[in-house]
């Protein structure tokens, strides 16, 4: 037996006398007759080789191999009507809807750019649908989980443990280290430049961190353990990168950050790395995708668009470490 041969009425079937428990009911709702409703049950239960439902007097209830059937008949559907729902809106709209998750930490440099160069490429000749994205942030977890929900698309994340990357793919993209950033004429910017001495200086000001269970929340706690320093006196845990970089810029905290939520600050010198040395604060962001999926045209590109941005990133990025590596020796 395959699955090639269960069709959508089966399915539709199915879920309605499940919902509403009756045959009669299921075939009411769908605009059929009670007996249409029962071949098609039959059909099914052939197809799967088990019995779906036990009927009686309390009507048809789900056995236990129903009720395990119906968890996935119903996402089935529901990805399906979805998938026919979106042809639609393109076809009316000429846009390709593409949803995307992406780190509070990753959007700030990543997400214009990206927006930006799709802009570039629904306007080249020949292009027929523009690419409209639905953006969201939040912590891995959160976005790896809408992921494998199919609530979205694509995934610009960081890698995580195996328990939550099943039935996904991730693709390295880039490492980003952590950074300790201030603001221009911050205290400890006039202190000596030895890495100790700043870091000896650390306790008397705010640090501002990710929040505690978070990778880059382990990685800075570590950073901090390695160097034989005590958990700053004083603290800000947010993930709110709006938060933090507002604080930062008005007092004298030093904000433990993910390099790449701080770069465009950095190269307008709106804030200023402390010369510390980050060793072994990389975390690895990549694309993640279901491994189940099939890409579509306008989401090959928009894959496509963030590989180019990365690669051009990762120039900028030497050519800036240069730069400041320079002015230090003058």
């Amino acid at each position: 037996m395959t699955d090639d041969h269960i069709k959508f009425r089966h399915l539709q079937c199915f879920l309605a006398v499940a919902q509403h428990g009756s045959l009669q009911k299921a075939a009411d709702v769908l605009s059929i007759t009670q007996p249409a409703v029962s071949k098609s049950l039959k059909e099914l239960e052939a197809l799967l080789g088990v019995r779906l439902f036990e009927r009686g007097r309390k009507g048809a209830v789900p056995t236990r191999e129903g009720e395990a059937f119906m968890r996935h008949a119903g996402a089935s559907v529901s990805a399906l009507r979805e998938a026919v729902a979106s042809v639609g809106r393109t076809r009316r709209q000429g846009h390709a809807s593409i949803a995307i998750g992406v780190l509070p930490t990753v959007a700030p440099w990543l997400m214009p750019q990206l927006l930006l160069r799709l802009d570039e490429v629904s306007a080249r000749p020949g292009e027929t649908a523009r690419i409209s994205l639905r953006i969201e942030t939040g912590s891995n977890p959160e976005l790896l989980s809408k992921l494998r929900q199919r609530q979205l698309d694509v995934v610009i994340g960081r890698f995580a443990e195996p328990v939550l990357m099943a039935g996904l793919t991730f693709e390295h993209l880039y490492a980003d280290p952590l950074v300790l950033v201030v603001r221009p004429g911050h205290p400890l910017l006039v202190q000596a430049t030895r890495d100790m001495d700043l870091l000896a200086g650390l306790q008397t000001f705010t640090i501002v961190l990710p929040t505690p269970g978070t990778a880059i929340r382990q990685t800075a706690d570590s950073f901090f353990m390695t160097r034989g320093l005590p958990v700053p006196a004083r603290m800000m845990e947010t993930l709110s990168v709006s938060t933090a970089r507002g604080y930062t810029l008005q007092s004298d905290a030093v904000w433990v950050s993910p390099l790449g939520a701080v770069g465009p600050d950095l190269e307008a010198r709106a804030l200023v790395q402390l010369p510390v040395n980050m060793t072994a604060t990389d975390e690895f962001v990549g694309l993640t995708l279901r491994a189940d999926m099939v890409a579509s045209e306008p989401q090959r590109a928009l894959i496509a668009a963030v590989r180019s941005l990365v690669a051009e990133r990762r120039k900028a990025h030497l050519k800036f470490c240069a730069t400041v590596a320079s002015d230090s020796k003058q």
